[in-house]
């Protein structure tokens, strides 16, 4: 279905243009990484909707839904910013149920969603699977840590300095818009544009 175009969505059809510039056939994760409150999955979600225009298979997923739970975060010690950052996302899950089985394509099952943060609860997982030509767009914090960044076809950041005391330990080590191949600027949602080299 097409779009209304509006200056925001004719700007995510250039971001679009760009993503698929650089990628092949197969399968492809899309990483889009900034601050907390920083817009990235509303981003992730308009640039899935951009993408889906072109007839292509495109599923959306969130970091924050593979977390640890509280209690399983507190074997890692006292809560404190350093531990959510180092510990907050479950990347084993989220490897295991989501970035290798869609890397696997064919009839292997993945699930977008594993865990309910608000509720600190898991939930039933829904396995879907896709066509071998397929798109993931995956937004969260800390995915272009150096540990991470390597997993994704294209990485996104979006521009804006770190508020949170996680986001800062996290910018401190590795500044997502330094790695990033495309940085957006959505400090006017509604009129987002492309940010200067850093």
């Amino acid at each position: 279905m097409r779009l209304v175009t509006t200056p925001r969505v004719a700007f995510l059809r250039q971001v679009a243009d760009d993503v698929l510039a650089r990628i092949g056939r197969g399968r492809v994760i899309v990483a889009i990484d900034g601050p907390v409150r920083s817009g990235k999955t509303q981003l992730a979600d308009d640039l899935a909707d951009v993408l889906r225009e072109r007839d292509l298979a495109v599923f959306r997923a969130s970091s924050e839904d593979f977390h640890r739970s509280r209690e399983a975060q507190a074997a890692y010690g006292p809560d404190t910013a350093e531990r959510y950052w180092r510990y907050g996302i479950d990347e084993s899950l989220l490897d295991r149920t989501l970035v290798d089985p869609f890397r696997m394509a064919g009839s292997t099952a993945f699930v977008t969603r594993a865990f309910d943060l608000v509720r600190d609860a898991w939930v039933e997982p829904k396995w879907v699977t896709g066509p071998a030509d397929a798109i993931l767009v995956l937004d969260g914090r800390f995915l272009l840590r150096e540990r991470l960044r390597d997993q994704w076809d294209v990485a996104i950041a979006v521009d804006g300095e770190p508020t949170d005391a996680a986001d800062r330990l996290a910018y401190a080590a590795s500044d997502p818009r330094e790695v990033a191949a495309i940085v957006i600027d959505q400090s006017d949602p509604e009129h987002p544009r492309r940010a200067g080299a850093r």
